[in-house]
Order: C-alpha cells, then structure tokens, then sequence
C-alpha cells in the first residue's frame, strides 16, 4: 500500500525526501495479540447528544455545557484509568491564535541519568542539525501534523502521525503519538481537548503570520478531535517528564472525528497514512531513521514542520524494559510524539516516535515498538472495528 495514495508526484517527493533504510533481518510483524498491557476501553456510556464517555463522567446536556464554557479547566477531577478518556469536542475551540500560544511538552534528561543500564547504552551521538521539510507539506510528508491539548499549565503541543488502521484499509482515523501528549503518567492523567491537525501550516508561514491566518491556511484538513484514546498501562503507571523505564512505553495511538462532521475518514482526506512496523530490528540492525515533528521551543518557534535523519544507537534506563532507539537531532520540545520512519522494501513505515531528549537538545530517543505497543494499537483499532 503506497503511503501517498493521491497524486504520483507526491509519492516520489516522499521517497527523495526519505532516504532511510532499515539493513538485517528483524522479526517482521509481532504476532502478539492485545494484551493486559494494553490500556483496554470500557464500553461507556452514551450521553443524550452521542458523546461516547466512560462510567463516571456526568453526561447530561447541561453539564457538558459547562464543560465547553470552561468547565474542562477543572484540574481536581483529573481522569486517571485507562477507561477513563473524555474528550468532547468544543467546536471552534483551536483558532489559529490558541494554536500559535500553545507550548512545547518538555521530556528532558540529563546526561548523567541517561543511559542508566550501560551495558544496553551506546555512546551519546554527536548533534544532528535538524532540516526543513519541503513545502507544501502535504506533498512531502502528509501524513504528519501537529497534536494540541490542554493540561494543567495551559495549552501544549506535540506531533503526531496518521497510521494505517487494518480494520479500515485506506479509511484509517488512528494518529500515532507519544503516552506523555496524552496522559501525564504517574503524577496526573488524561490531557484534555486533544486535537490532531494534519499538514499543519501547509505552506510554512512565519511564526507571527500563522497566528493570524484564516483557519484554512493554518489547517488546511481539518481539525480532528480524538474521541478516544489508548496509551500503554506501563506509561500510566511510570511516566514522568524527566525520562526513566516509562520512557521505553511513552507512545500512544489517537482514534479522531473531524470537528466538520465531514464523512471522510483522516487517511481519505489527507490522502496518506503509514503502517507501524511491530517488532522493527534493534538499534544496532538499522542502518538510518528518520524523524519528524514541529519542533516548538527555542531556537524553534513551531511553525514549521523539521526532520533529522541518522544511524541510531541504543539507549537503556533499564535491564528489564526495552532498548530505545536513539539519534543525534537538534529539534526541541513540540517534536514528541513525532514519527520516526524508515524505509522496509521500499515502503515507509513509522518505527517509533520522539519521546526524550536530552536537556542541551542535541539528540533524540524513542521507544522501540514491541508487544507493549501492539496491544494498545490492536486496542484501539478493534474498538472502533465494527463503526463505518
């Protein structure tokens, strides 16, 4: 299934803008089918207006109007458990302006506490500096964006990746992204008004001018607002924002709707999705990686969409959780939950995401994509199985 479905042109402008490959023989699929591990979903309970919430959450018309008006910044009812995911959509909620305030979600560590495990712990990796993607990037990279949610310190911002969904070939409405965009770990819960914003300012305005664009130029497919969510239980329970074993488990898979109601799906309007390659080679067998993302905190402003591309190395927080991949990359804060992608036969395929870096932003590491994650994407995609 080629990643870009709808124009020729587009397709070669992917594969000269991605020269990576992935060299030695992994495991190809992982057979391992949705486990505990995965932050399974809760049937819930459907509100008067058809907003799916979960048991617990008030579901009359009256309280979710209080929750549009502002009744979302209520911090002390913070949902914690996996079952416990709401997001209703607030319909001209992310203007360009609230976009362009939105802030970088930081994952920093220090070098002395990376690389705790040194015996699964190559060497740091020189600086990578990182590139410009070729505008429009919807002719590039379609397939990432931006993500945008409210937490407790106001309005933050990662990326994200539009991935293929087996339950619905070429209708995919699933977004790859980091556990931390989503759920803050073990010292809070789930982030609210989470949207995904694809090719996000297509044409690369500057930072001042996108603030004051119409909304079409700032996103030009849409807003989509996740309506459900799945992170690993590893993350829920161990996550933090100064890396550590929850690290190794920070990604998480988006189920979205457009704010329009439009009837196409995210992969048929934007015309482009990549397959998650479970069980992708280690480190040490992948000869390059490509990231990608909007990097938002400084010297970047998040305006425009960045990539680095390098032979990763290994690094390891602990002997019992998964090897991370990581490269050198100068992107800062805004990248996480950016896809990282190499090139299996000719096909691109994402391999894991941005979930730390290091405090002087000189390079980048994230989780190496096995089981853990196959169950919480295999979660997500069999809940919505049975919808059109």
């Amino acid at each position: 299934m080629p990643l870009i479905r709808r124009s020729t042109v587009a397709a070669a402008a992917m594969t000269a803008l991605l020269v990576v490959s992935a060299s030695g023989c992994g495991s190809g699929d992982d057979k391992a089918a949705a486990t505990p591990n995965s932050s399974a979903a809760s049937t819930g309970q459907q509100a008067k207006d058809g907003i799916q919430l979960p048991e617990g959450v008030p579901t009359s018309l009256d309280d979710l109007k209080k929750w549009k008006e502002g009744g979302w910044k209520d911090w002390d009812k913070w949902a914690r458990k996996a079952a416990d995911f709401a997001n209703p959509v607030i319909k001209n909620f992310w203007q360009p302006s609230r976009m362009a305030k939105a802030k970088d979600s930081p994952n920093t560590v220090s070098a002395q506490s990376a690389g705790q495990n040194q015996t699964a712990t190559d060497p740091e990796p020189p600086a990578v500096p990182a590139k410009e993607v070729s505008r429009p990037y919807h002719q590039n990279m379609a397939p990432v964006g931006k993500v945008f949610f409210d937490s407790p310190d106001g309005p933050m911002v990662c990326s994200g990746t539009v991935v293929d969904d087996p339950a619905h070939p070429g209708k995919s409405n699933l977004v790859w992204t980091a556990g931390h965009c989503v759920h803050s770990g073990k010292q809070g819960g789930w982030m609210r008004n989470i949207v995904f914003v694809p090719s996000y300012n297509d044409d690369g305005l500057a930072a001042d001018q996108a603030q004051t664009a119409a909304q079409n130029e700032v996103s030009p497919y849409g807003v989509w607002w996740a309506d459900w969510s799945q992170t690993s239980s590893e993350w829920i329970a161990d996550g933090g924002e100064t890396g550590g074993v929850g690290s190794a488990y920070d990604f998480a898979v988006l189920h979205v709707k457009p704010e329009n109601g439009s009837g196409k799906s995210l992969e048929e309007t934007v015309g482009a999705s990549v397959p998650v390659w479970f069980g992708a080679p280690s480190a040490d067998q992948v000869s390059s990686i490509g990231a990608y993302g909007y990097p938002q905190a400084a010297p970047y402003d998040g305006a425009k969409m960045f990539s680095c591309t390098g032979r990763p190395g290994r690094l390891s927080f602990s002997p019992t959780s998964p090897t991370m991949y990581r490269i050198g990359c100068t992107m800062t804060g805004g990248t996480s939950g950016g896809g990282w992608f190499v090139n299996r036969d000719g096909k691109t395929m994402l391999v894991s995401n941005s979930s730390i870096g290091s405090y002087g932003h000189t390079w980048l590491a994230g989780p190496h994509l096995g089981a853990e994650a196959k169950g919480v994407f295999n979660a997500i995609s069999e809940k919505f199985a049975g919808q059109g």
